[in-house]
């Protein structure tokens, strides 16, 4: 079975408040997207993994990645086709791979601890599903519906929300014809690949994540992140 993971890189992070794009931010002496990159790596079940970086990024070059990603470098792939959101990223990503049938895993760039054995144990338990899957938790906290004055409006159920994470893993002519058909008239809608899926009346598995896989969004989360690969809880 062959499988490749697809890193969309080419956002600026603005919710994190630096001149710094958020993938190229400091992590323990490390950029984070190495992180990212090198827990992908180690999955033994990945034949290759590309991240899509913007054409005009200017950052990608000043690394030394050789020395950051050791001899699995050799099984990375880069390709300058980012857009101006997630989803083209990845679509055009998709597109610029070699056209196949092969199962892709897009992971966000700023997941840093991400474990290597839960992107094999994935492929494992989807490698024969007809759709495909996402990693996800169960939402644990009670969730309230804000008015328009920031005041409480109700509270919803949580019993069976999930909280999306990824890699989110699906053939790859499957996801890229779905994002072809929903972008750009859509692009709002369309916040993870699982979404894409979703339009097309597909229901991709939820699997079992971990909430040790956290994404960077915001300073604090960065701290978090830190202290969670230095402690090597994950």
């Amino acid at each position: 079975m062959s499988a490749i993971a697809l890193v969309p890189a080419a956002g600026s992070g603005s919710r994190m408040a630096s001149a710094t794009p958020k993938q190229y931010l400091d992590l323990l002496g490390q950029p984070l997207i190495a992180h990212t990159l090198c827990a992908l790596l180690g999955a033994t079940r990945l034949a290759q993994v590309a991240v899509v970086i913007s054409p005009a990024d200017e950052w990608w070059e000043s690394y030394d990645w050789p020395a950051l990603l050791g001899a699995s470098f050799a099984r990375l792939l880069v390709l300058r086709v980012g857009g101006d959101s997630r989803a083209e990223s990845v679509m055009n990503g998709l597109a610029a791979l070699p056209q196949s049938d092969a199962w892709v895993l897009v992971h966000d760039a700023a997941r840093p601890c991400l474990r290597s054995q839960q992107v094999d144990e994935m492929i494992t338990q989807l490698e024969y599903d007809a759709v495909g899957g996402i990693l996800a938790v169960p939402v644990a906290d009670t969730l309230k519906i804000a008015s328009k004055e920031q005041s409480i409006a109700r509270t919803t159920p949580r019993a069976g929300l999930w909280q999306a994470q990824t890699p989110q893993m699906f053939r790859q002519q499957a996801l890229l014809a779905a994002l072809q058909a929903a972008l750009p008239e859509h692009v709002a809608d369309i916040t993870d690949e699982a979404s894409a899926l979703e339009r097309l009346g597909k229901s991709p598995k939820l699997i079992m994540g971990s909430p040790w896989n956290l994404k960077v969004t915001y300073p604090q989360d960065l701290i978090l992140a830190g202290l969670l690969l230095k402690s090597g809880a994950i």
